[in-house]
């Protein structure tokens, strides 16, 4: 075996194995289709400003374990939105191994989008698609608003300025969940009025430590109970300057 061929296998083990531990088992097809995922990364991401991360193994890890960590969370046939997507983390890796899903990624850059769709092209996937929009804006059409059963984020945007631009996308009964650092209890203490605003009541938070790394991040587990009030998501100027407190 070559070195090329050597290199390709280990990272294939690497992945098996990092989903492994979060209690994902990938098969080989769809080893396959994270293989090309990352292929297509490292050629375009430079180009379209999509990861600062170049090396293979902390792709693997955190971009592509990161995205799996939300599988124990959700249901085999949910209607998942990604909600400022950038290179699909975590849609993309949650509708490979995940297929009955169906998942929008929602990104604001039209470059990446065009990224996005490529993706979806080579790798086959079918009951994804991108699409080209601000979250503020997307909310307010019948198409989007509350019709997922989840919305997701993994911004580093504060948790009230996230659960405004998410939770408007989750249906009643459905959940918003934020992808956040380890250290999320300052920002769950001034989150809760944004919540219950929103329609939205804190669930839980799972921590989950990233297989081979020492890190360790955090899942915002958000219910939505009620409509959310017909004038939010406010404008982005708005929500940054001025989040529900």
């Amino acid at each position: 075996m070559n070195n090329g061929a050597n290199e390709e296998a280990n990272q294939r083990k690497l992945l098996y194995e990092a989903a492994i531990q979060l209690g994902v088992t990938l098969t080989d097809t769809q080893l396959s289709q994270f293989e090309a995922y990352m292929e297509m990364l490292l050629e375009w991401r430079e180009k379209f400003n999509l990861t600062a991360i170049s090396d293979p193994r902390e792709i693997i890890l955190k971009h592509f374990a990161d995205s799996l960590s939300l599988v124990p969370h959700m249901g085999k046939d949910d209607n998942v939105i990604d909600i400022g997507t950038g290179a699909g983390f975590p849609g993309i890796p949650l509708k490979i191994a995940m297929p009955d899903i169906r998942v929008t990624l929602l990104d604001a850059l039209n470059k990446r989008v065009g990224f996005l769709n490529a993706v979806i092209e080579t790798l086959g996937l079918t009951g994804i698609h991108a699409v080209h929009t601000r979250a503020e804006d997307a909310a307010r059409k019948a198409q989007y608003r509350e019709a997922y059963d989840v919305s997701v984020a993994r911004a580093v945007a504060s948790l009230p300025t996230l659960a405004e631009y998410a939770l408007p996308f989750a249906r009643v009964g459905g959940r918003f969940i934020a992808m956040k650092g380890p250290s999320v209890a300052d920002e769950l203490s001034v989150s809760q009025q944004a919540i219950s605003t929103l329609g939205g009541e804190y669930s839980s938070t799972v921590s989950v430590k990233i297989p081979f790394e020492d890190i360790t991040h955090s899942l915002v587990i958000v219910n939505k109970l009620s409509h959310t009030p017909p004038r939010f998501p406010r404008m982005a100027s708005q929500i940054s300057k001025r989040p529900i407190m």
